[in-house]
């Protein structure tokens, strides 16, 4: 996919570089300001570009759509999107960057667990919420009992992931046996699995680990192949997801794969060959096969007008984030940071995409997951799961 370049949904804005500065009239957090600024720090270059790429794209479509109707309280959005290029350290200097020259009041991203924790210390120091559409460690908005006063998130996090695939092994694919893959390099997959293995009943067979960027898993499958197992969780994102499952089908390893929203991408199914992809399940946050509002089928559409194909959950993620921020600045009556992260910290009964989210005082949204089946590649279930 192309490196995506900043971008401005609305005619006629003017967009200041990354090294400009605003008029003086135009800065976006007084009552005066033409334009309501939102920034998007995303990963759209790097391992992990596709899932920044379809979140910038999500939020774009947002911004055009309420720009479209008019703004927020009269006012456009100007969206300005940078690339943190799938490096923690990068995301931090983003998030700096954004708050401080660019002067937004939001901001929207990154896409990874990893990336939304490194930009904390900033989002604090320049006292700017974000919302994160896709950040699920639990260890992003409570740090140390500590509640992280400028983050928020538009999904589920990973100990509500991990309850519900525990569940959904032992409930659904009836596995009493289960082996654990997981990526040790991850917080994303070691919050995971330490939820699953707190909550699962059944007898956990073998743990096995690989590290992010691994290619051949020829060896650790190897060790698992011949024992006596229902059911193979694994943690992890779908560069490597994709590569194992192809792997263990191909050494004639058939037991159902189990795994996070880390496998919604298409690049799963290309990577792994769609005849591999079998017998294979994973939370989702949304699905049009399963639509939790009334919001999906519009919003369906919209995004296959615009972009041509359909969306996945990490474009309806990124799209709740964006209206979530507008809503907060509708109900607080004003686009400063300050009420934005008032308005985000009491938002109730929101209904966007991926369902009716209210924010709970952990800063986490309080709303369904689904649990999604792949056969030969395509989504063949779709099972509601209420928290």
């Amino acid at each position: 996919m192309k490196k995506r370049t900043v971008a401005v949904l609305a005619a006629g804005l003017f967009l200041f570089g990354a090294c400009g500065s605003p008029k003086a009239n135009d800065s976006s957090s007084g009552d005066d300001a033409k334009t309501i600024k939102i920034g998007g720090n995303f990963e759209l270059s790097g391992a992990t570009a596709a899932y920044g790429e379809v979140e910038n794209d999500g939020a774009k479509l947002a911004v055009e759509q309420i720009n479209k109707d008019g703004g927020i309280d009269g006012k456009k959005i100007e969206y300005i999107s940078k690339d943190n290029k799938s490096d923690n350290n990068e995301a931090a200097s983003v998030a700096a960057n954004l708050t401080t020259k660019d002067e937004v009041v939001a901001i929207v991203g990154p896409a990874t667990s990893g990336a939304t924790k490194a930009t904390l210390p900033n989002l604090t120091k320049a006292k700017v919420p974000a919302v994160t559409p896709s950040g699920t460690d639990d260890a992003i908005t409570v740090q140390k009992g500590k509640v992280q006063d400028y983050i928020f998130r538009a999904c589920f996090q990973d100990s509500f992931q991990g309850i519900v695939l525990a569940k959904y092994a032992e409930e659904n694919l009836k596995a009493d046996k289960a082996v654990i893959l997981g990526d040790n390099s991850s917080d994303y997959a070691i919050g995971l699995t330490k939820a699953f293995k707190k909550t699962y009943k059944g007898e956990i067979v073998a743990e096995e680990n690989f590290t992010a960027g691994d290619k051949d898993f020829q060896a650790v499958l190897t060790k698992i192949k011949d024992k006596d197992f229902d059911v193979i969780y694994l943690p992890g994102y779908y560069t490597e997801a994709g590569l194992i499952i192809k792997q263990a089908r191909e050494m004639g390893i058939k037991q159902p794969i189990l795994g996070a929203d880390g496998f919604a991408d298409e690049k799963l199914v290309a990577t792994a060959g769609a005849s591999n992809v079998n017998n294979i399940y994973y939370t989702g946050h949304f699905s049009t096969k399963a639509p939790a509002t009334d919001k999906v089928e519009p919003f369906v559409k919209a995004y296959e007008e615009k972009y041509g194909k359909q969306p996945s959950s990490f474009n309806a993620l990124a799209y709740d984030a964006v209206y979530m921020i507008k809503q907060a600045i509708e109900d607080e009556g004003e686009a400063t940071p300050a009420a934005i992260q008032k308005g985000l910290a009491n938002l109730k009964d929101f209904e966007g995409v991926t369902g009716k989210i209210s924010i709970d005082k952990d800063h986490n949204p309080v709303k369904s997951a689904v649990v999604l089946g792949l056969t030969n590649g395509k989504e063949s279930s779709a099972e509601t799961v209420n928290p």
